[in-house]
């Protein structure tokens, strides 16, 4: 099984649309360093991680790295690229912008919530990517127009 380790946005982004489950069924388990899981236990309304049994939940061991990371990165993203260098992670899955350049400067291979939901259909756990894009619209989370129809495309969804 592929070791894939995952932020914050994703999580609550799945979370808004009410499918975590997504992550549990591409990739069976799921990494979330301790910085991740201590931002989304500090907002009520994130607090799932421990109800959920495919999520570990994982302190990084090389604390010193994280200065050698731009402070513009938050510590749940930064400590993402420590733990999948230090458990040779497979997948980081992060949406932030200047995170996945960071990560994918560093070699990871990265993918977002919108991956996510197009291996999804791909592999046959949802139908359509279009209802769920549009939940994540209506749940707060930005998607621009050019993204919004250029994933329809990918989907085979664009009309």
């Amino acid at each position: 099984m592929r070791k894939v380790v995952v932020n914050s946005t994703p999580l609550i982004s799945l979370y808004k649309i009410n499918k975590l489950n997504l992550l549990k069924e591409i990739y069976g388990s799921i990494y979330v360093p301790y910085g991740v899981y201590e931002e989304l236990s500090i907002k009520d309304k994130y607090n799932f991680l421990n109800e959920l049994d495919f999520i570990k939940i994982q302190k990084i061991e090389n604390k010193e790295a994280r200065k050698f990371f731009k402070t513009s990165l938050h510590k749940g993203e930064v400590e993402v690229m420590i733990l999948a260098e230090e458990i040779n992670a497979d997948l980081c899955i992060i949406d932030d912008l200047l995170a996945r350049k960071y990560a994918k400067y560093l070699g990871y291979t990265i993918t977002g919530t919108i991956g996510i939901l197009l291996k999804a259909k791909e592999e046959g756990y949802i139908n359509k990517v279009k209802p769920l894009l549009d939940d994540l619209l209506n749940g707060g989370i930005y998607i621009d127009d050019k993204l919004y129809n250029r994933i329809l495309k990918i989907a085979n969804e664009y009309k």
